[in-house]
């Protein structure tokens, strides 16, 4: 496996948009407005065999009209038109290629994309696509994306980044991320990977120091054998979270259709990726709650869990779940903890775990039952529950939370489950790096998948 170098793709210094367009419904002029709208601080240079003036801009009939050596170049034209300019970009001895044209391998048209992986490797063009987004990077201010920016939550800048095959998954995923509270480094659509490959962006994501945590959609490795190399070390230095189409037979076909996928059998992967610890999502719902948890988290030190809630039903409900995981168990509170927390608490908390603050519970209460336990040996992560809809859940608590949350070295998260209180407080809580899950279910799927990493990383598991 060859480490190559994607830098011109996610962080150049000039780029090209070839196909660019004066007509708004076009993905060339889409394309265009996303890079203008983004504030991107390079020099843009538009590319149209019709050199007529876009939005004021000069316009090129080629790029070997352009003067300068290009980082990125933005093809948006259609497949059959791609050979030329793919060329064009070769003479000119450009660096990187974002194919975002459809028409290709997904099409059945397999020679014409040959002729553009051979002209890739021809020239040494790290080509990303075709039938893709392409690339986006909030720190770069580049966005490829052929989708308008009206239509996307934008994700505030953060250390999670994403590789979707699909273009219409990856769309979704970047809309939800902003909703999730958490940030983006990276984001990439690849599609038919007719050159650059979930390899290749693994590895450049596994050595980026703006990448905390890599996440991804596949529907299928293309190089086997370099994935498993890949695999070996990649989870040593940093989670990855993957969720793979194409579980079932006819999953598979459709895979095949979408991006000309060689999906696999879905029971290989999944066993390569426990093996080397991968956390595995089920669904993209699976797929953002892990990379929330691994975002904002560190490493637990063990598996032993304490609840606090102001709702007892809340509480047993999430004493199922950690009691149904096989890798959580619930933590015993120490003497000393269950002393400090008789001196405070009313006669109706009964001191165990999960503790039941009961539904009157404001923000003391919460200080003074959250501060022993955090500090309990005996305890490695926690599980705050807070109903908005009791009278002493507000904001007063919500920032009482976050408070504690910022002197802790342990894993804390929490549940809220409610619409509009709810979600307003569910933003205030997230926006300080305080990860809020909907249900007891998804919590302990959450911080299992946490415990599993770091006991995989460490050996300890």
């Amino acid at each position: 496996m060859t480490k190559r170098d994607l830098t011109p793709l996610f962080k150049p210094k000039n780029v090209a948009i070839i196909g660019a367009s004066a007509d708004p419904g076009k993905v060339g002029h889409i394309i265009l407005l996303n890079y203008l709208n983004e504030g991107y601080p390079g020099k843009i240079y538009l590319v149209n065999k019709n050199t007529a003036p876009i939005l004021g801009r000069k316009v090129y009939g080629s790029v070997l009209e352009i003067k300068e050596r290009l980082d990125s170049v933005v093809i948006a034209i259609p497949a059959a038109a791609v050979p030329e300019v793919l060329e064009e970009c070769g003479k000119a001895k450009v660096r990187s290629v974002v194919l975002v044209s459809g028409g290709f391998s997904e099409v059945g048209n397999v020679e014409l994309q040959d002729q553009i992986t051979a002209m890739a490797k021809k020239y040494d063009i790290a080509l990303v696509g075709p039938n893709c987004l392409g690339i986006m990077n909030p720190r770069s201010r580049v966005n490829t994306l052929f989708l308008p920016a009206y239509k996307l939550s934008k994700p505030r800048i953060g250390g999670v980044s994403f590789i979707a095959q699909s273009g219409a998954v990856g769309s979704v995923i970047l809309d939800l991320i902003e909703g999730e509270g958490f940030g983006l480094s990276k984001f990439v659509s690849y599609g038919n990977a007719a050159d650059v490959d979930e390899v290749d962006l693994m590895e450049y994501l596994m050595n980026d120091d703006e990448t905390n945590v890599i996440v991804m959609y596949t529907e299928g490795i293309k190089r086997g054998k370099a994935f498993l190399e890949l695999a070996r070390k990649i989870t040593k230095a940093k989670p990855v979270v993957i969720l793979k189409a194409g579980r079932t037979e006819a999953g598979a076909s459709a895979a095949h259709s979408h991006t000309a996928a060689l999906a696999g059998s879905y029971e290989s992967h999944e066993a390569v990726f426990k093996q080397f610890g991968f956390t595995i999502a089920n669904d993209l719902t699976d797929l953002l709650y892990y990379a929330k948890i691994f975002e904002s988290e560190k490493a637990p030190q063990g598996n032993r869990i304490a609840i606090i809630t102001n709702g007892g039903g809340a509480g047993v409900l999430t004493t199922d779940a950690i009691s149904s995981s096989k890798y959580l168990r619930l933590a015993e509170l120490s003497e000393a903890s269950k002393k400090a927390l008789s001196k405070t608490m009313p006669l109706l908390v009964n001191i165990r775990n999960p503790l039941d603050l009961a539904g009157d519970a404001g923000d003391k209460r919460y200080h003074d039952a959250l501060y022993p336990i955090i500090n309990d040996p005996n305890v490695d992560m926690v599980i705050v529950i807070i109903l908005f809809q009791t009278p002493g859940a507000d904001s007063k608590l919500a920032a009482e939370i976050i408070g504690l949350k910022e002197i802790m070295a342990k894993p804390m998260i929490t549940i809220a489950t409610g619409t509009q209180y709810t979600e307003m407080h569910k933003v205030m809580m997230e926006s300080s790096g305080l990860p809020v899950y909907d249900s007891p279910r998804a919590a302990a799927m959450a911080l299992e998948a946490l415990f599993r990493y770091y006991a995989y990383k460490n050996h300890k598991e």
